[in-house]
């Protein structure tokens, strides 16, 4: 694509904080469709197929989850965040966990009639399938640890303040009770949840990225303990790992290090290294992400949600904007105006 710099948008929010709310949407979005066609790949293979990702990409032929995708395409992430977003509109800053279990399955079965590999992840799957066999939706998610609730999170951190953390800390669990009433699954939903609440406050970067981690350490103080390594920690020490490192340098230590993979663990502290390394700059947060490998495109989802919240949608490329616009169904605008007022009711 050409210079997604180039145009200047001239229609950006002039309320700071709908602009920031706006970039946490879209920048979720952003990293998500950047991510996707090199979802599941390892970095020798996005090297050898794209040389180094530079912008958006068709879903490889041989990719069996982004095959057939167009370039600019959103993934389950974004769906699944809007979906959030929409249940806490419906219900007035509350979430029903039958009514998300009801709209995750509702979406699973649209996006199997339209031929879509992008469905659930593990953790949703399971916890999905318990709930059609009638298991109660508080007992649905006592194992679910990969990053579902993370990636999806975003509207929470936009409709509540992090402050006092508790109070936010139920919002979240709410958003994660079905799928990933966990521990680590609260933790890492809490730390996203948190940095884009605090980013949409008006925080910027560091303070963004400290919220998360005091979030992250008292989200895992919630749900069924299972075991694993701290989220928090293993946060902080991703961005100590990635401090004062090359971009270059950087993506190959986070992928063969901090790690890749759908377990929160990993995904969520490599999303946060990637944010410490270029989280006021949303398009090379994404571009850094989509470059990883591995669950990039939910790496991405994150990270530009939070890179999104702190810089704002006007800090985001207006071509990169448009291109999610006319490839994807996306009508941010209303949702964010209507997670704000959540959250200053």
């Amino acid at each position: 694509m050409n210079d997604p710099h180039a145009a200047q948008d001239t229609h950006a929010p002039h309320d700071p904080r709908t602009d920031r709310a706006l970039g946490a949407l879209y920048g979720l979005a952003l990293g998500d469709a950047l991510g996707m066609p090199t979802q599941i790949m390892s970095r020798t293979a996005i090297t050898a197929r794209f040389g180094k990702v530079t912008g958006f990409e068709a879903g490889p032929p041989d990719n069996p989850v982004a095959a057939g995708l167009p370039a600019g395409s959103v993934t389950d992430d974004t769906d699944q965040a809007l979906i959030v977003g929409r249940l806490l509109v419906e219900g007035r800053g509350r979430i029903d966990p039958t009514q998300l279990a009801t709209a995750l399955l509702e979406w699973e079965a649209e996006m199997k009639a339209k031929g879509s590999l992008d469905l659930l992840g593990p953790s949703t799957k399971a916890a999905l399938d318990a709930v059609t066999r009638g298991v109660p939706v508080t007992e649905t998610g006592r194992t679910g640890t990969t990053n579902g609730a993370a990636m999806r999170v975003t509207p929470v951190g936009i409709a509540f303040p992090h402050d006092p953390l508790e109070t936010f800390l139920d919002r979240v669990v709410e958003s994660c009770q079905v799928t990933h009433d966990t521990n680590i699954g609260i933790a890492g939903a809490a730390a996203v949840a948190a940095a884009v609440s605090a980013a949409v406050a008006g925080s910027g970067l560091t303070a963004a990225l400290d919220a998360a981690q005091t979030a992250a350490a008292a989200g895992a103080r919630r749900g069924h303990w299972s075991a694993g390594a701290d989220i928090a920690t293993r946060i902080r020490w991703a961005r100590e790992l990635v401090a004062g490192a090359t971009a270059e340098d950087a993506v190959d230590t986070i992928s063969d290090l901090v790690g890749t993979s759908v377990a929160s663990q990993e995904s969520v502290p490599a999303a946060f290294a990637v944010l410490a390394l270029a989280g006021d700059d949303p398009w090379q947060t994404c571009l850094l992400a989509a470059n990883l490998g591995g669950d990039c495109d939910t790496i991405g989802a994150i990270a530009g949600a939070v890179s999104g919240a702190v810089a704002g949608l006007s800090a985001l490329p207006p071509e990169a904007i448009a291109t999610l616009r006319s490839v994807n169904p996306l009508d941010l605008e209303p949702l964010a105006a209507d997670l704000l007022a959540l959250r200053t009711r």
